[in-house]
């Protein structure tokens, strides 16, 4: 079957109002941007966002936030978005925060078809009390907190009761993908994509380099293309260094 889309703006055509999505990337590095920039075209909003991170001010998913286009995000980390803030704090946007390693399992439950699991991860603190913050009144009062999670001990350690993360949409980006949809990710950029693509009930891809059927080998390809319904290109330049850090010309000894 052949899954390559005419444009971006065909792929993400019926993501509806209110849907929620499972995004890939970390920081900067391989986040779907030609599909994020397709969905900030659409005008769709009221989006319930899972990533690592929101990008930040002006790009990646920095531009659905920036655009008033996200309810609600679970994240692992916020800290490289200004607007990010100012609308948590300001009660305009829900926000889950959860540790990174209990996310990225919390995809892979969804993806994998398991309803929840155990992790020692927050147990002892607020995670397991409840209480956090997940979204502000205007007045600065607390609108929307967090449940208490279950806990169960194994082994004479507390283990908190976390539920598995799926998506109605699932916006990933590749370095390789076949017609038929198989993945190959490149390096570091392959980070959430995987987890992300399994748990989303709609998989699209934007991809870098789009080959035929069996120019990849099986032993190279990162996601079988079971996985994914949509494939479009993506341009290779569309890439941002999130902080760039170089050394002084001249130092000293």
């Amino acid at each position: 079957m052949d899954k390559v889309v005419g444009s971006a703006a065909e792929a993400v055509a019926d993501i509806s109002e209110g849907a929620s999505l499972a995004v890939g990337g970390f920081g900067l590095c391989g986040i779907p941007s030609t599909l994020i920039a397709a969905l900030v075209a659409a005008g769709t909003g009221g989006l319930r966002v899972t990533s690592n991170n929101c990008g930040v001010d002006d790009w990646g998913l920095g531009l659905l936030l920036r655009a008033g286009r996200i309810a609600r995000m679970t994240s692992s980390y916020v800290g490289e978005n200004k607007e990010f803030a100012r609308q948590y704090l300001s009660g305009e946007l829900e926000v889950e925060l959860v540790p990174q390693g209990t996310l990225a399992e919390r995809l892979r439950a969804g993806g994998a078809g398991i309803p929840a699991f155990y992790t020692p991860a927050g147990a002892g603190t607020q995670v397991e009390e409840g209480g956090l913050p997940w979204r502000y009144a205007p007045d600065g009062s607390v609108l929307v907190a967090s449940p208490p999670k279950e806990v169960r001990e194994f082994a004479g350690r507390p283990h908190l009761l976390e539920e598995a993360i799926t998506a109605d949409f699932a916006l990933v980006r590749a370095a390789v993908a076949d017609r038929h949809g198989n993945l190959v990710f490149h390096a570091a950029a392959r980070n959430f994509n995987p987890l992300a693509a399994t748990a989303g009930r709609t998989t699209i891809v934007e991809a870098e380099r789009i080959v035929e059927p069996g120019e990849l080998a099986p032993d190279a390809v990162h996601l079988p293309g079971i996985h994914v319904d949509r494939v479009v290109p993506a341009d290779p330049a569309d890439k941002r260094i999130e902080r760039r850090t170089v050394l002084s010309a001249t130092r000293e000894n």
